[in-house]
Formats: structure tokens, C-alpha cells, sequence
């Protein structure tokens, strides 16, 4: 078959998929390995631009913690942990919000505008995009969001651009906030309608063991307890299968954690039945549990 024909078929193979989705919005939570590392950024920004020339909008909401750490060490600001998670100060607030807009959003509208997506940065403050309240004083400046508001979002989206979203909020009174990227993520895909939330991971999917990498390809959401008293679902999973929870309640049409370390994971998920990772509804029973 030449190159010329095999072209065709595999856009043949996509057009379900294409009609599936055309003018629908695709939120993806970018963080993780896939920021780090220069050949899958480049990979996961492509797939950006692909998702909007095919017809869909898509919203990159961004992560940060690898950048924040490196700019805390450099700086030498101290951290501390309570009950695991960390204390942000007000000076580590500055810090967290110089990286997030100044440098990873400024970076990734860039690079979005190189290959030709014409992308808009926001912050969450912007518009008061996240609006949300202080967690707890133990842990400082961070946040968790009471509602989101779309309409900033909405109007890049109409406009023809794709919206690059920080995780951080305000409260209204001029205080800021950071927020979990996934938990960011999955309120901003409810407030937006989306039809499709796609979270990129450090690993193929959930798992039952970390170790053997046996991942649990469809997870319904009623097996999530259960899944959490095993200690299948732990540590920084947590947030993330919850904010997927949480989404499917609230209406989003689909839910995936894929390995953000395979090039291209966001087109393969979009276009092919069997999709990669987990993926995590309420309309079948699970597969994959053990």
C-alpha cells in the first residue's frame, strides 16, 4: 500500500471519531513526565493543535509542581509538609504564581502559536475563573474551588482560540490560591460541558499493583470505595480518580488517564475504540479489577 493510500485509510478509519467529536470541547490536564521532557512536550502540543484543526476545542489545563520545585530549590526557599501535603506560604504563593504564568503558561501559549494554534494563556484568577477558599490554615494558600466560572473560557473558545488554563484561585478578596491541577482540571471539563476529560499520568493508567503495571482499563465509578479501602487507589491517585469521579456526575461525556510518557497518547485515546489507559464511566461494570 503506498503512503498516499494508507493516508486515506487511516483517515477513513478517524471519521467516526471526527463526527463524534467536531465542535466539541476536549479538556486535557497536562503535567508530569510529558512537561518535563522537551520530545513529549512537543508530542502532547502537537495533538493540541491536531485535536483544533479537526474540527474540536480543545482547553489545556496545566500543571507545574516539577517547575515550582526546581525554582524552591533554587531560591532556596524551604518546604515543609503537614500530614503529607505540602505548606504553601505566602512566599511560596509568589513563587508558584511567578512559575505557573510566568513561565509554564507563557511557555506552552508559545509553543501552541509556533505550530500555528493561536492559544490564549489565562490564570485561574482571570475572570475569576476558579473561585475558591482557603483549605485549611495548617496548610497556607491552598485552595479549594466553590465554583468555576466558564464565561472567560467560552469566549477564547467562540473566538477561535485554545484557552491555556493555571491551577490557581482566588477567593474574591484579593487573596490567591493553588489549587490541584486534577481537581482543577475536572471542575473546569463539568463547567465547561465538555465531552471528553483526559488526564496524562507518569503511568499507563490505574493500576492494582504498581509493581506488575496491571492496568484496570474500564473503572466504574461505584468500585472506587472499594478501591480506596485495598489501597489501590492511593497517594496522588487519589485527586485524580476523585476529580475523574466527580466529572462523570457532573456530566461530562467521557473520562481517561493515560500515560502521558507515549507520544501522541491524546490522539490515540481520541481515535481508536480501545483507547489507553483507564477509562472511567458509570455505564458498564469494571474490567480489570482483580
Amino acid at each position: 500500500m503506498s503512503d498516499v493510500a494508507s493516508k486515506v485509510e487511516n483517515l477513513m478509519e478517524a471519521m467516526p471519531y471526527l463526527q463524534k467529536y467536531a465542535g466539541k470541547i476536549i479538556v486535557i490536564k497536562y503535567g508530569g513526565n510529558a512537561m518535563i521532557n522537551e520530545e513529549l512536550k512537543d508530542a502532547v502540543m502537537h495533538d493540541i493543535v491536531m485535536l483544533k484543526l479537526l474540527g474540536m476545542k480543545p482547553v489545556l489545563s496545566h500543571g507545574g509542581g516539577p517547575n515550582i520545585n526546581q525554582m524552591l530549590e533554587k531560591l532556596d526557599i524551604p518546604v515543609k509538609f503537614v500530614n503529607g501535603l505540602r505548606y504553601t506560604s505566602e512566599e511560596i504563593m509568589q513563587v508558584v504564581e511567578m512559575v505557573l504564568m510566568g513561565q509554564v503558561n507563557t511557555e506552552l501559549v508559545g509553543f501552541i502559536n509556533k505550530l500555528g494554534g493561536n492559544a490564549v494563556g489565562l490564570s485561574g484568577v482571570s475572570g475569576d475563573i476558579y473561585h475558591c477558599h482557603q483549605r485549611s490554615a495548617e496548610l497556607g494558600f491552598v485552595g479549594d474551588i466553590d465554583h468555576v466560572n466558564p464565561a472567560p473560557i467560552l469566549a477564547m473558545l467562540d473566538a477561535g482560540f485554545i484557552p491555556v488554563i493555571a491551577p490557581d484561585g482566588t477567593d474574591g478578596q484579593g487573596n490567591t490560591y493553588n489549587i490541584n491541577g486534577d481537581t482543577a482540571a475536572g471542575k473546569l471539563a463539568s463547567a465547561l460541558g465538555a465531552e471528553k476529560l483526559v488526564l496524562l499520568t507518569d503511568i499507563e493508567g490505574l493500576c492494582n499493583d504498581i509493581k506488575v503495571r496491571d492496568v484496570i482499563s474500564y473503572l466504574n465509578i461505584a468500585d472506587v470505595p472499594m478501591l480506596k479501602e485495598r489501597g489501590v487507589i492511593a497517594g496522588g491517585m487519589i485527586p485524580k480518580v476523585d476529580c475523574c469521579v466527580d466529572a462523570i456526575r457532573e456530566g461530562v461525556g467521557s473520562v481517561h488517564i493515560i500515560d502521558g510518557r507515549k507520544p501522541h497518547s491524546i490522539l490515540y485515546d481520541a481515535f481508536t475504540d480501545e483507547g489507553t489507559g483507564t477509562t472511567v464511566g458509570k455505564e458498564r461494570p469494571s474490567k480489570g479489577i482483580k
